[in-house]
């Protein structure tokens, strides 16, 4: 069974920076496909970034050159490094296993979400 337990996020000022984790448990994050989504406050959720089994990596249009994915094979752990926040990007932030790259498809996923990490940018 695949566990993913969420962290790092924070109260950051607008312009600021965090960095999310992922920790994996019953699969091998460098072998499949996975991905961060997130849930803005009273709005639905919203696909983030995926990184590919062959580590190609998609990005959200407003995230491009401000976020990264990355995987640390040593620790099974995916990270979401998130740089220049925005205001309109506090929102509970979720991992997944999938290979989802769009709102629509990250919304079909089937199963439960985990606890997420909650990103507040203040003004």
């Amino acid at each position: 069974e695949v566990h993913l337990v969420e962290s790092g996020g924070d109260l950051v000022q607008s312009g600021g920076s965090l960095r999310l984790a992922c920790v994996a448990s019953g699969v091998v994050l460098r072998h499949v496909n996975m991905g961060w989504a997130r849930r803005p406050p009273g709005k639905e959720l919203e696909w983030v970034a995926t990184r590919d089994e062959y580590g190609a990596t998609y990005y959200r249009d407003s995230v491009k050159g401000r976020f990264t994915i990355s995987i640390d094979d040593a620790k099974n752990t995916m990270f979401l490094q998130l740089n220049n926040l925005r205001t309109e990007e506090t929102a509970m932030y979720y991992c997944f296993q999938g290979g989802y790259v769009s709102d629509a498809a990250v919304r079909r996923r089937q199963g439960p979400w985990g606890q997420g990490t909650q990103v507040t940018v203040s003004s």
